[in-house]
């Protein structure tokens, strides 16, 4: 109510004001006298209203979400869509100085760190949401309110010390103040410093973990020795912000989860891992670590793939074999690419995938090596092994996908083709 009054009193702004109110539907007929409060307000200011009934119970059980989070979840959309129907380019919010320093208490309480205790900043990074009222103190506004002859609506619900921040509120506040009346303005005071230095922190952060992490497909990969080279400050937030790649946000990640993959980057084990919440995955795979959430599709059982002629191949663990009949190519092999001589090749050719035992004579080595070996060797991990595509001819291994080719390559005349076939491997 203060924040609307002070609003629309800013004539000289000349503000194309829109009020938008959302009923959670907790408190039954409060909440609906709420609702009409909110509208006949709207009305003698002469200003459009809009509103939006949400079950936020309902809501908060099907997303797993505590009722605060639930309720401003859908809070914050209904405002950015009520926003984008009305033209609004920015989004007023009623905080004050007694919310900023009960969040930052709740924060603490829980456990934060720098950006858990950052304050609410009096706008967002794109100007489009913004809280005037944030150096204003809860008395002060209601004062304001006295002074101006507004009339307002109290929440029942916030005298009920059920609920954690109404505990902070009516009894851990009160009990600061008796040792600072003024905590309130320290606290605010604390976390806008705090604010100001996580900016700076996170700046940094953001600059080394484009150079050190790999991101793709809700995959994140990194140096372990780069990462230990790192503060340890630092670390801690390129493992957040690994783990948020992957996850897309850091819900329900507590600092254990971060204090055992930092344990992690440490172990003499090359295959150690964690599960963490939401099917977050973190393999310490040799010389990386891995975050990821991405399912791994089971590998068909005794699948095999003849390849007759030309084409694309989709295989069924991810990555396809293009097959083309090309002139003039050079016969050879690499990673990613296989050339043999299209007049020496038995068609079909066989895709399968890593059988215990296999051996293959690698292009260059004299003699046949154990796949294992050359898995080993490469520091490919376990689960890797197995979905990596073998091409066969006559059922000996001529190419590992992605890897290594055979020695079958060397063994055809030097010079260029009159046709050859070409095979590329894209993982």
């Amino acid at each position: 109510m203060a924040l609307l009054d002070i609003l629309a009193s800013l004539t000289e702004l000349r503000l194309q004001l829109v009020v938008a109110h959302m009923n959670h539907m907790l408190r039954g007929l409060e909440a609906d006298g709420d609702e009409e409060h909110a509208a006949a307000t709207a009305a003698a200011y002469n200003l459009p209203f809009v509103s939006l009934r949400v079950d936020v119970a309902l809501f908060a059980k099907e997303r797993g979400l505590t009722l605060e989070e639930a309720g401003r979840e859908a809070r914050y959309a209904f405002f950015r869509d009520a926003a984008r129907e009305h033209d609004c380019r920015v989004i007023a919010i009623g905080h004050h100085q007694d919310d900023q320093a009960e969040t930052f208490l709740l924060r603490l309480l829980r456990g934060a760190g720098g950006s858990g205790l950052s304050a609410m900043r009096p706008a967002s990074v794109a100007g489009t949401l913004v809280r005037p009222l944030l150096c204003d103190g809860r008395c002060e506004l209601e004062d304001y309110l006295n002074l101006r002859g507004i009339s307002w609506r109290e929440d029942a619900s916030n005298a009920d010390t059920a609920f954690l921040r109404n505990r902070v509120r009516h009894e851990l506040m009160p009990a600061l103040e008796s040792f600072n009346p003024a905590v309130a303005t320290c606290l605010s005071q604390t976390a806008e410093i705090i604010a100001a230095d996580e900016e700076l922190l996170e700046s940094l952060a953001t600059e080394a973990f484009e150079r050190l992490f790999t991101v793709a497909n809700s995959r994140g990969v990194a140096s372990v020795a780069a990462l230990l080279a790192e503060s340890r400050a630092l670390r801690l937030r390129l493992i957040r912000k690994g783990v948020a790649a992957a996850k897309g946000d850091l819900r329900r990640i507590s600092f254990r989860h971060i204090a055992a993959i930092e344990a992690l980057l440490s172990s003499p084990r090359p295959g150690a891992g964690l599960s963490l919440p939401c099917g977050v995955k973190v393999k310490r795979i040799y010389g990386e670590i891995v975050f990821t959430t991405a399912e791994t599709v089971p590998i068909p059982a005794g699948f095999q793939l003849e390849i007759k002629a030309a084409g694309v191949y989709e295989l069924p663990c991810g990555g396809t074999l293009q097959v083309q009949r090309l002139q003039s190519a050079v016969a050879g092999g690499s990673a990613d690419n296989l050339v043999l001589d299209a007049a020496t090749v038995t068609l079909p050719l066989t895709v399968r995938y890593f059988r215990e035992g296999d051996r293959f004579n690698p292009l260059g080595m004299s003699g046949s090596k154990k796949l294992k070996d050359l898995f080993i060797d490469r520091k490919i991990p376990l689960e890797l092994r197995r979905r990596t595509p073998l091409l066969l001819e006559n059922d000996a291994i001529i190419w590992v996908c992605g890897l290594q080719a055979s020695s079958r390559v060397a063994g055809q005349s030097d010079g260029v083709r009159s046709q050859s076939l070409v095979i590329s491997y894209a993982a």
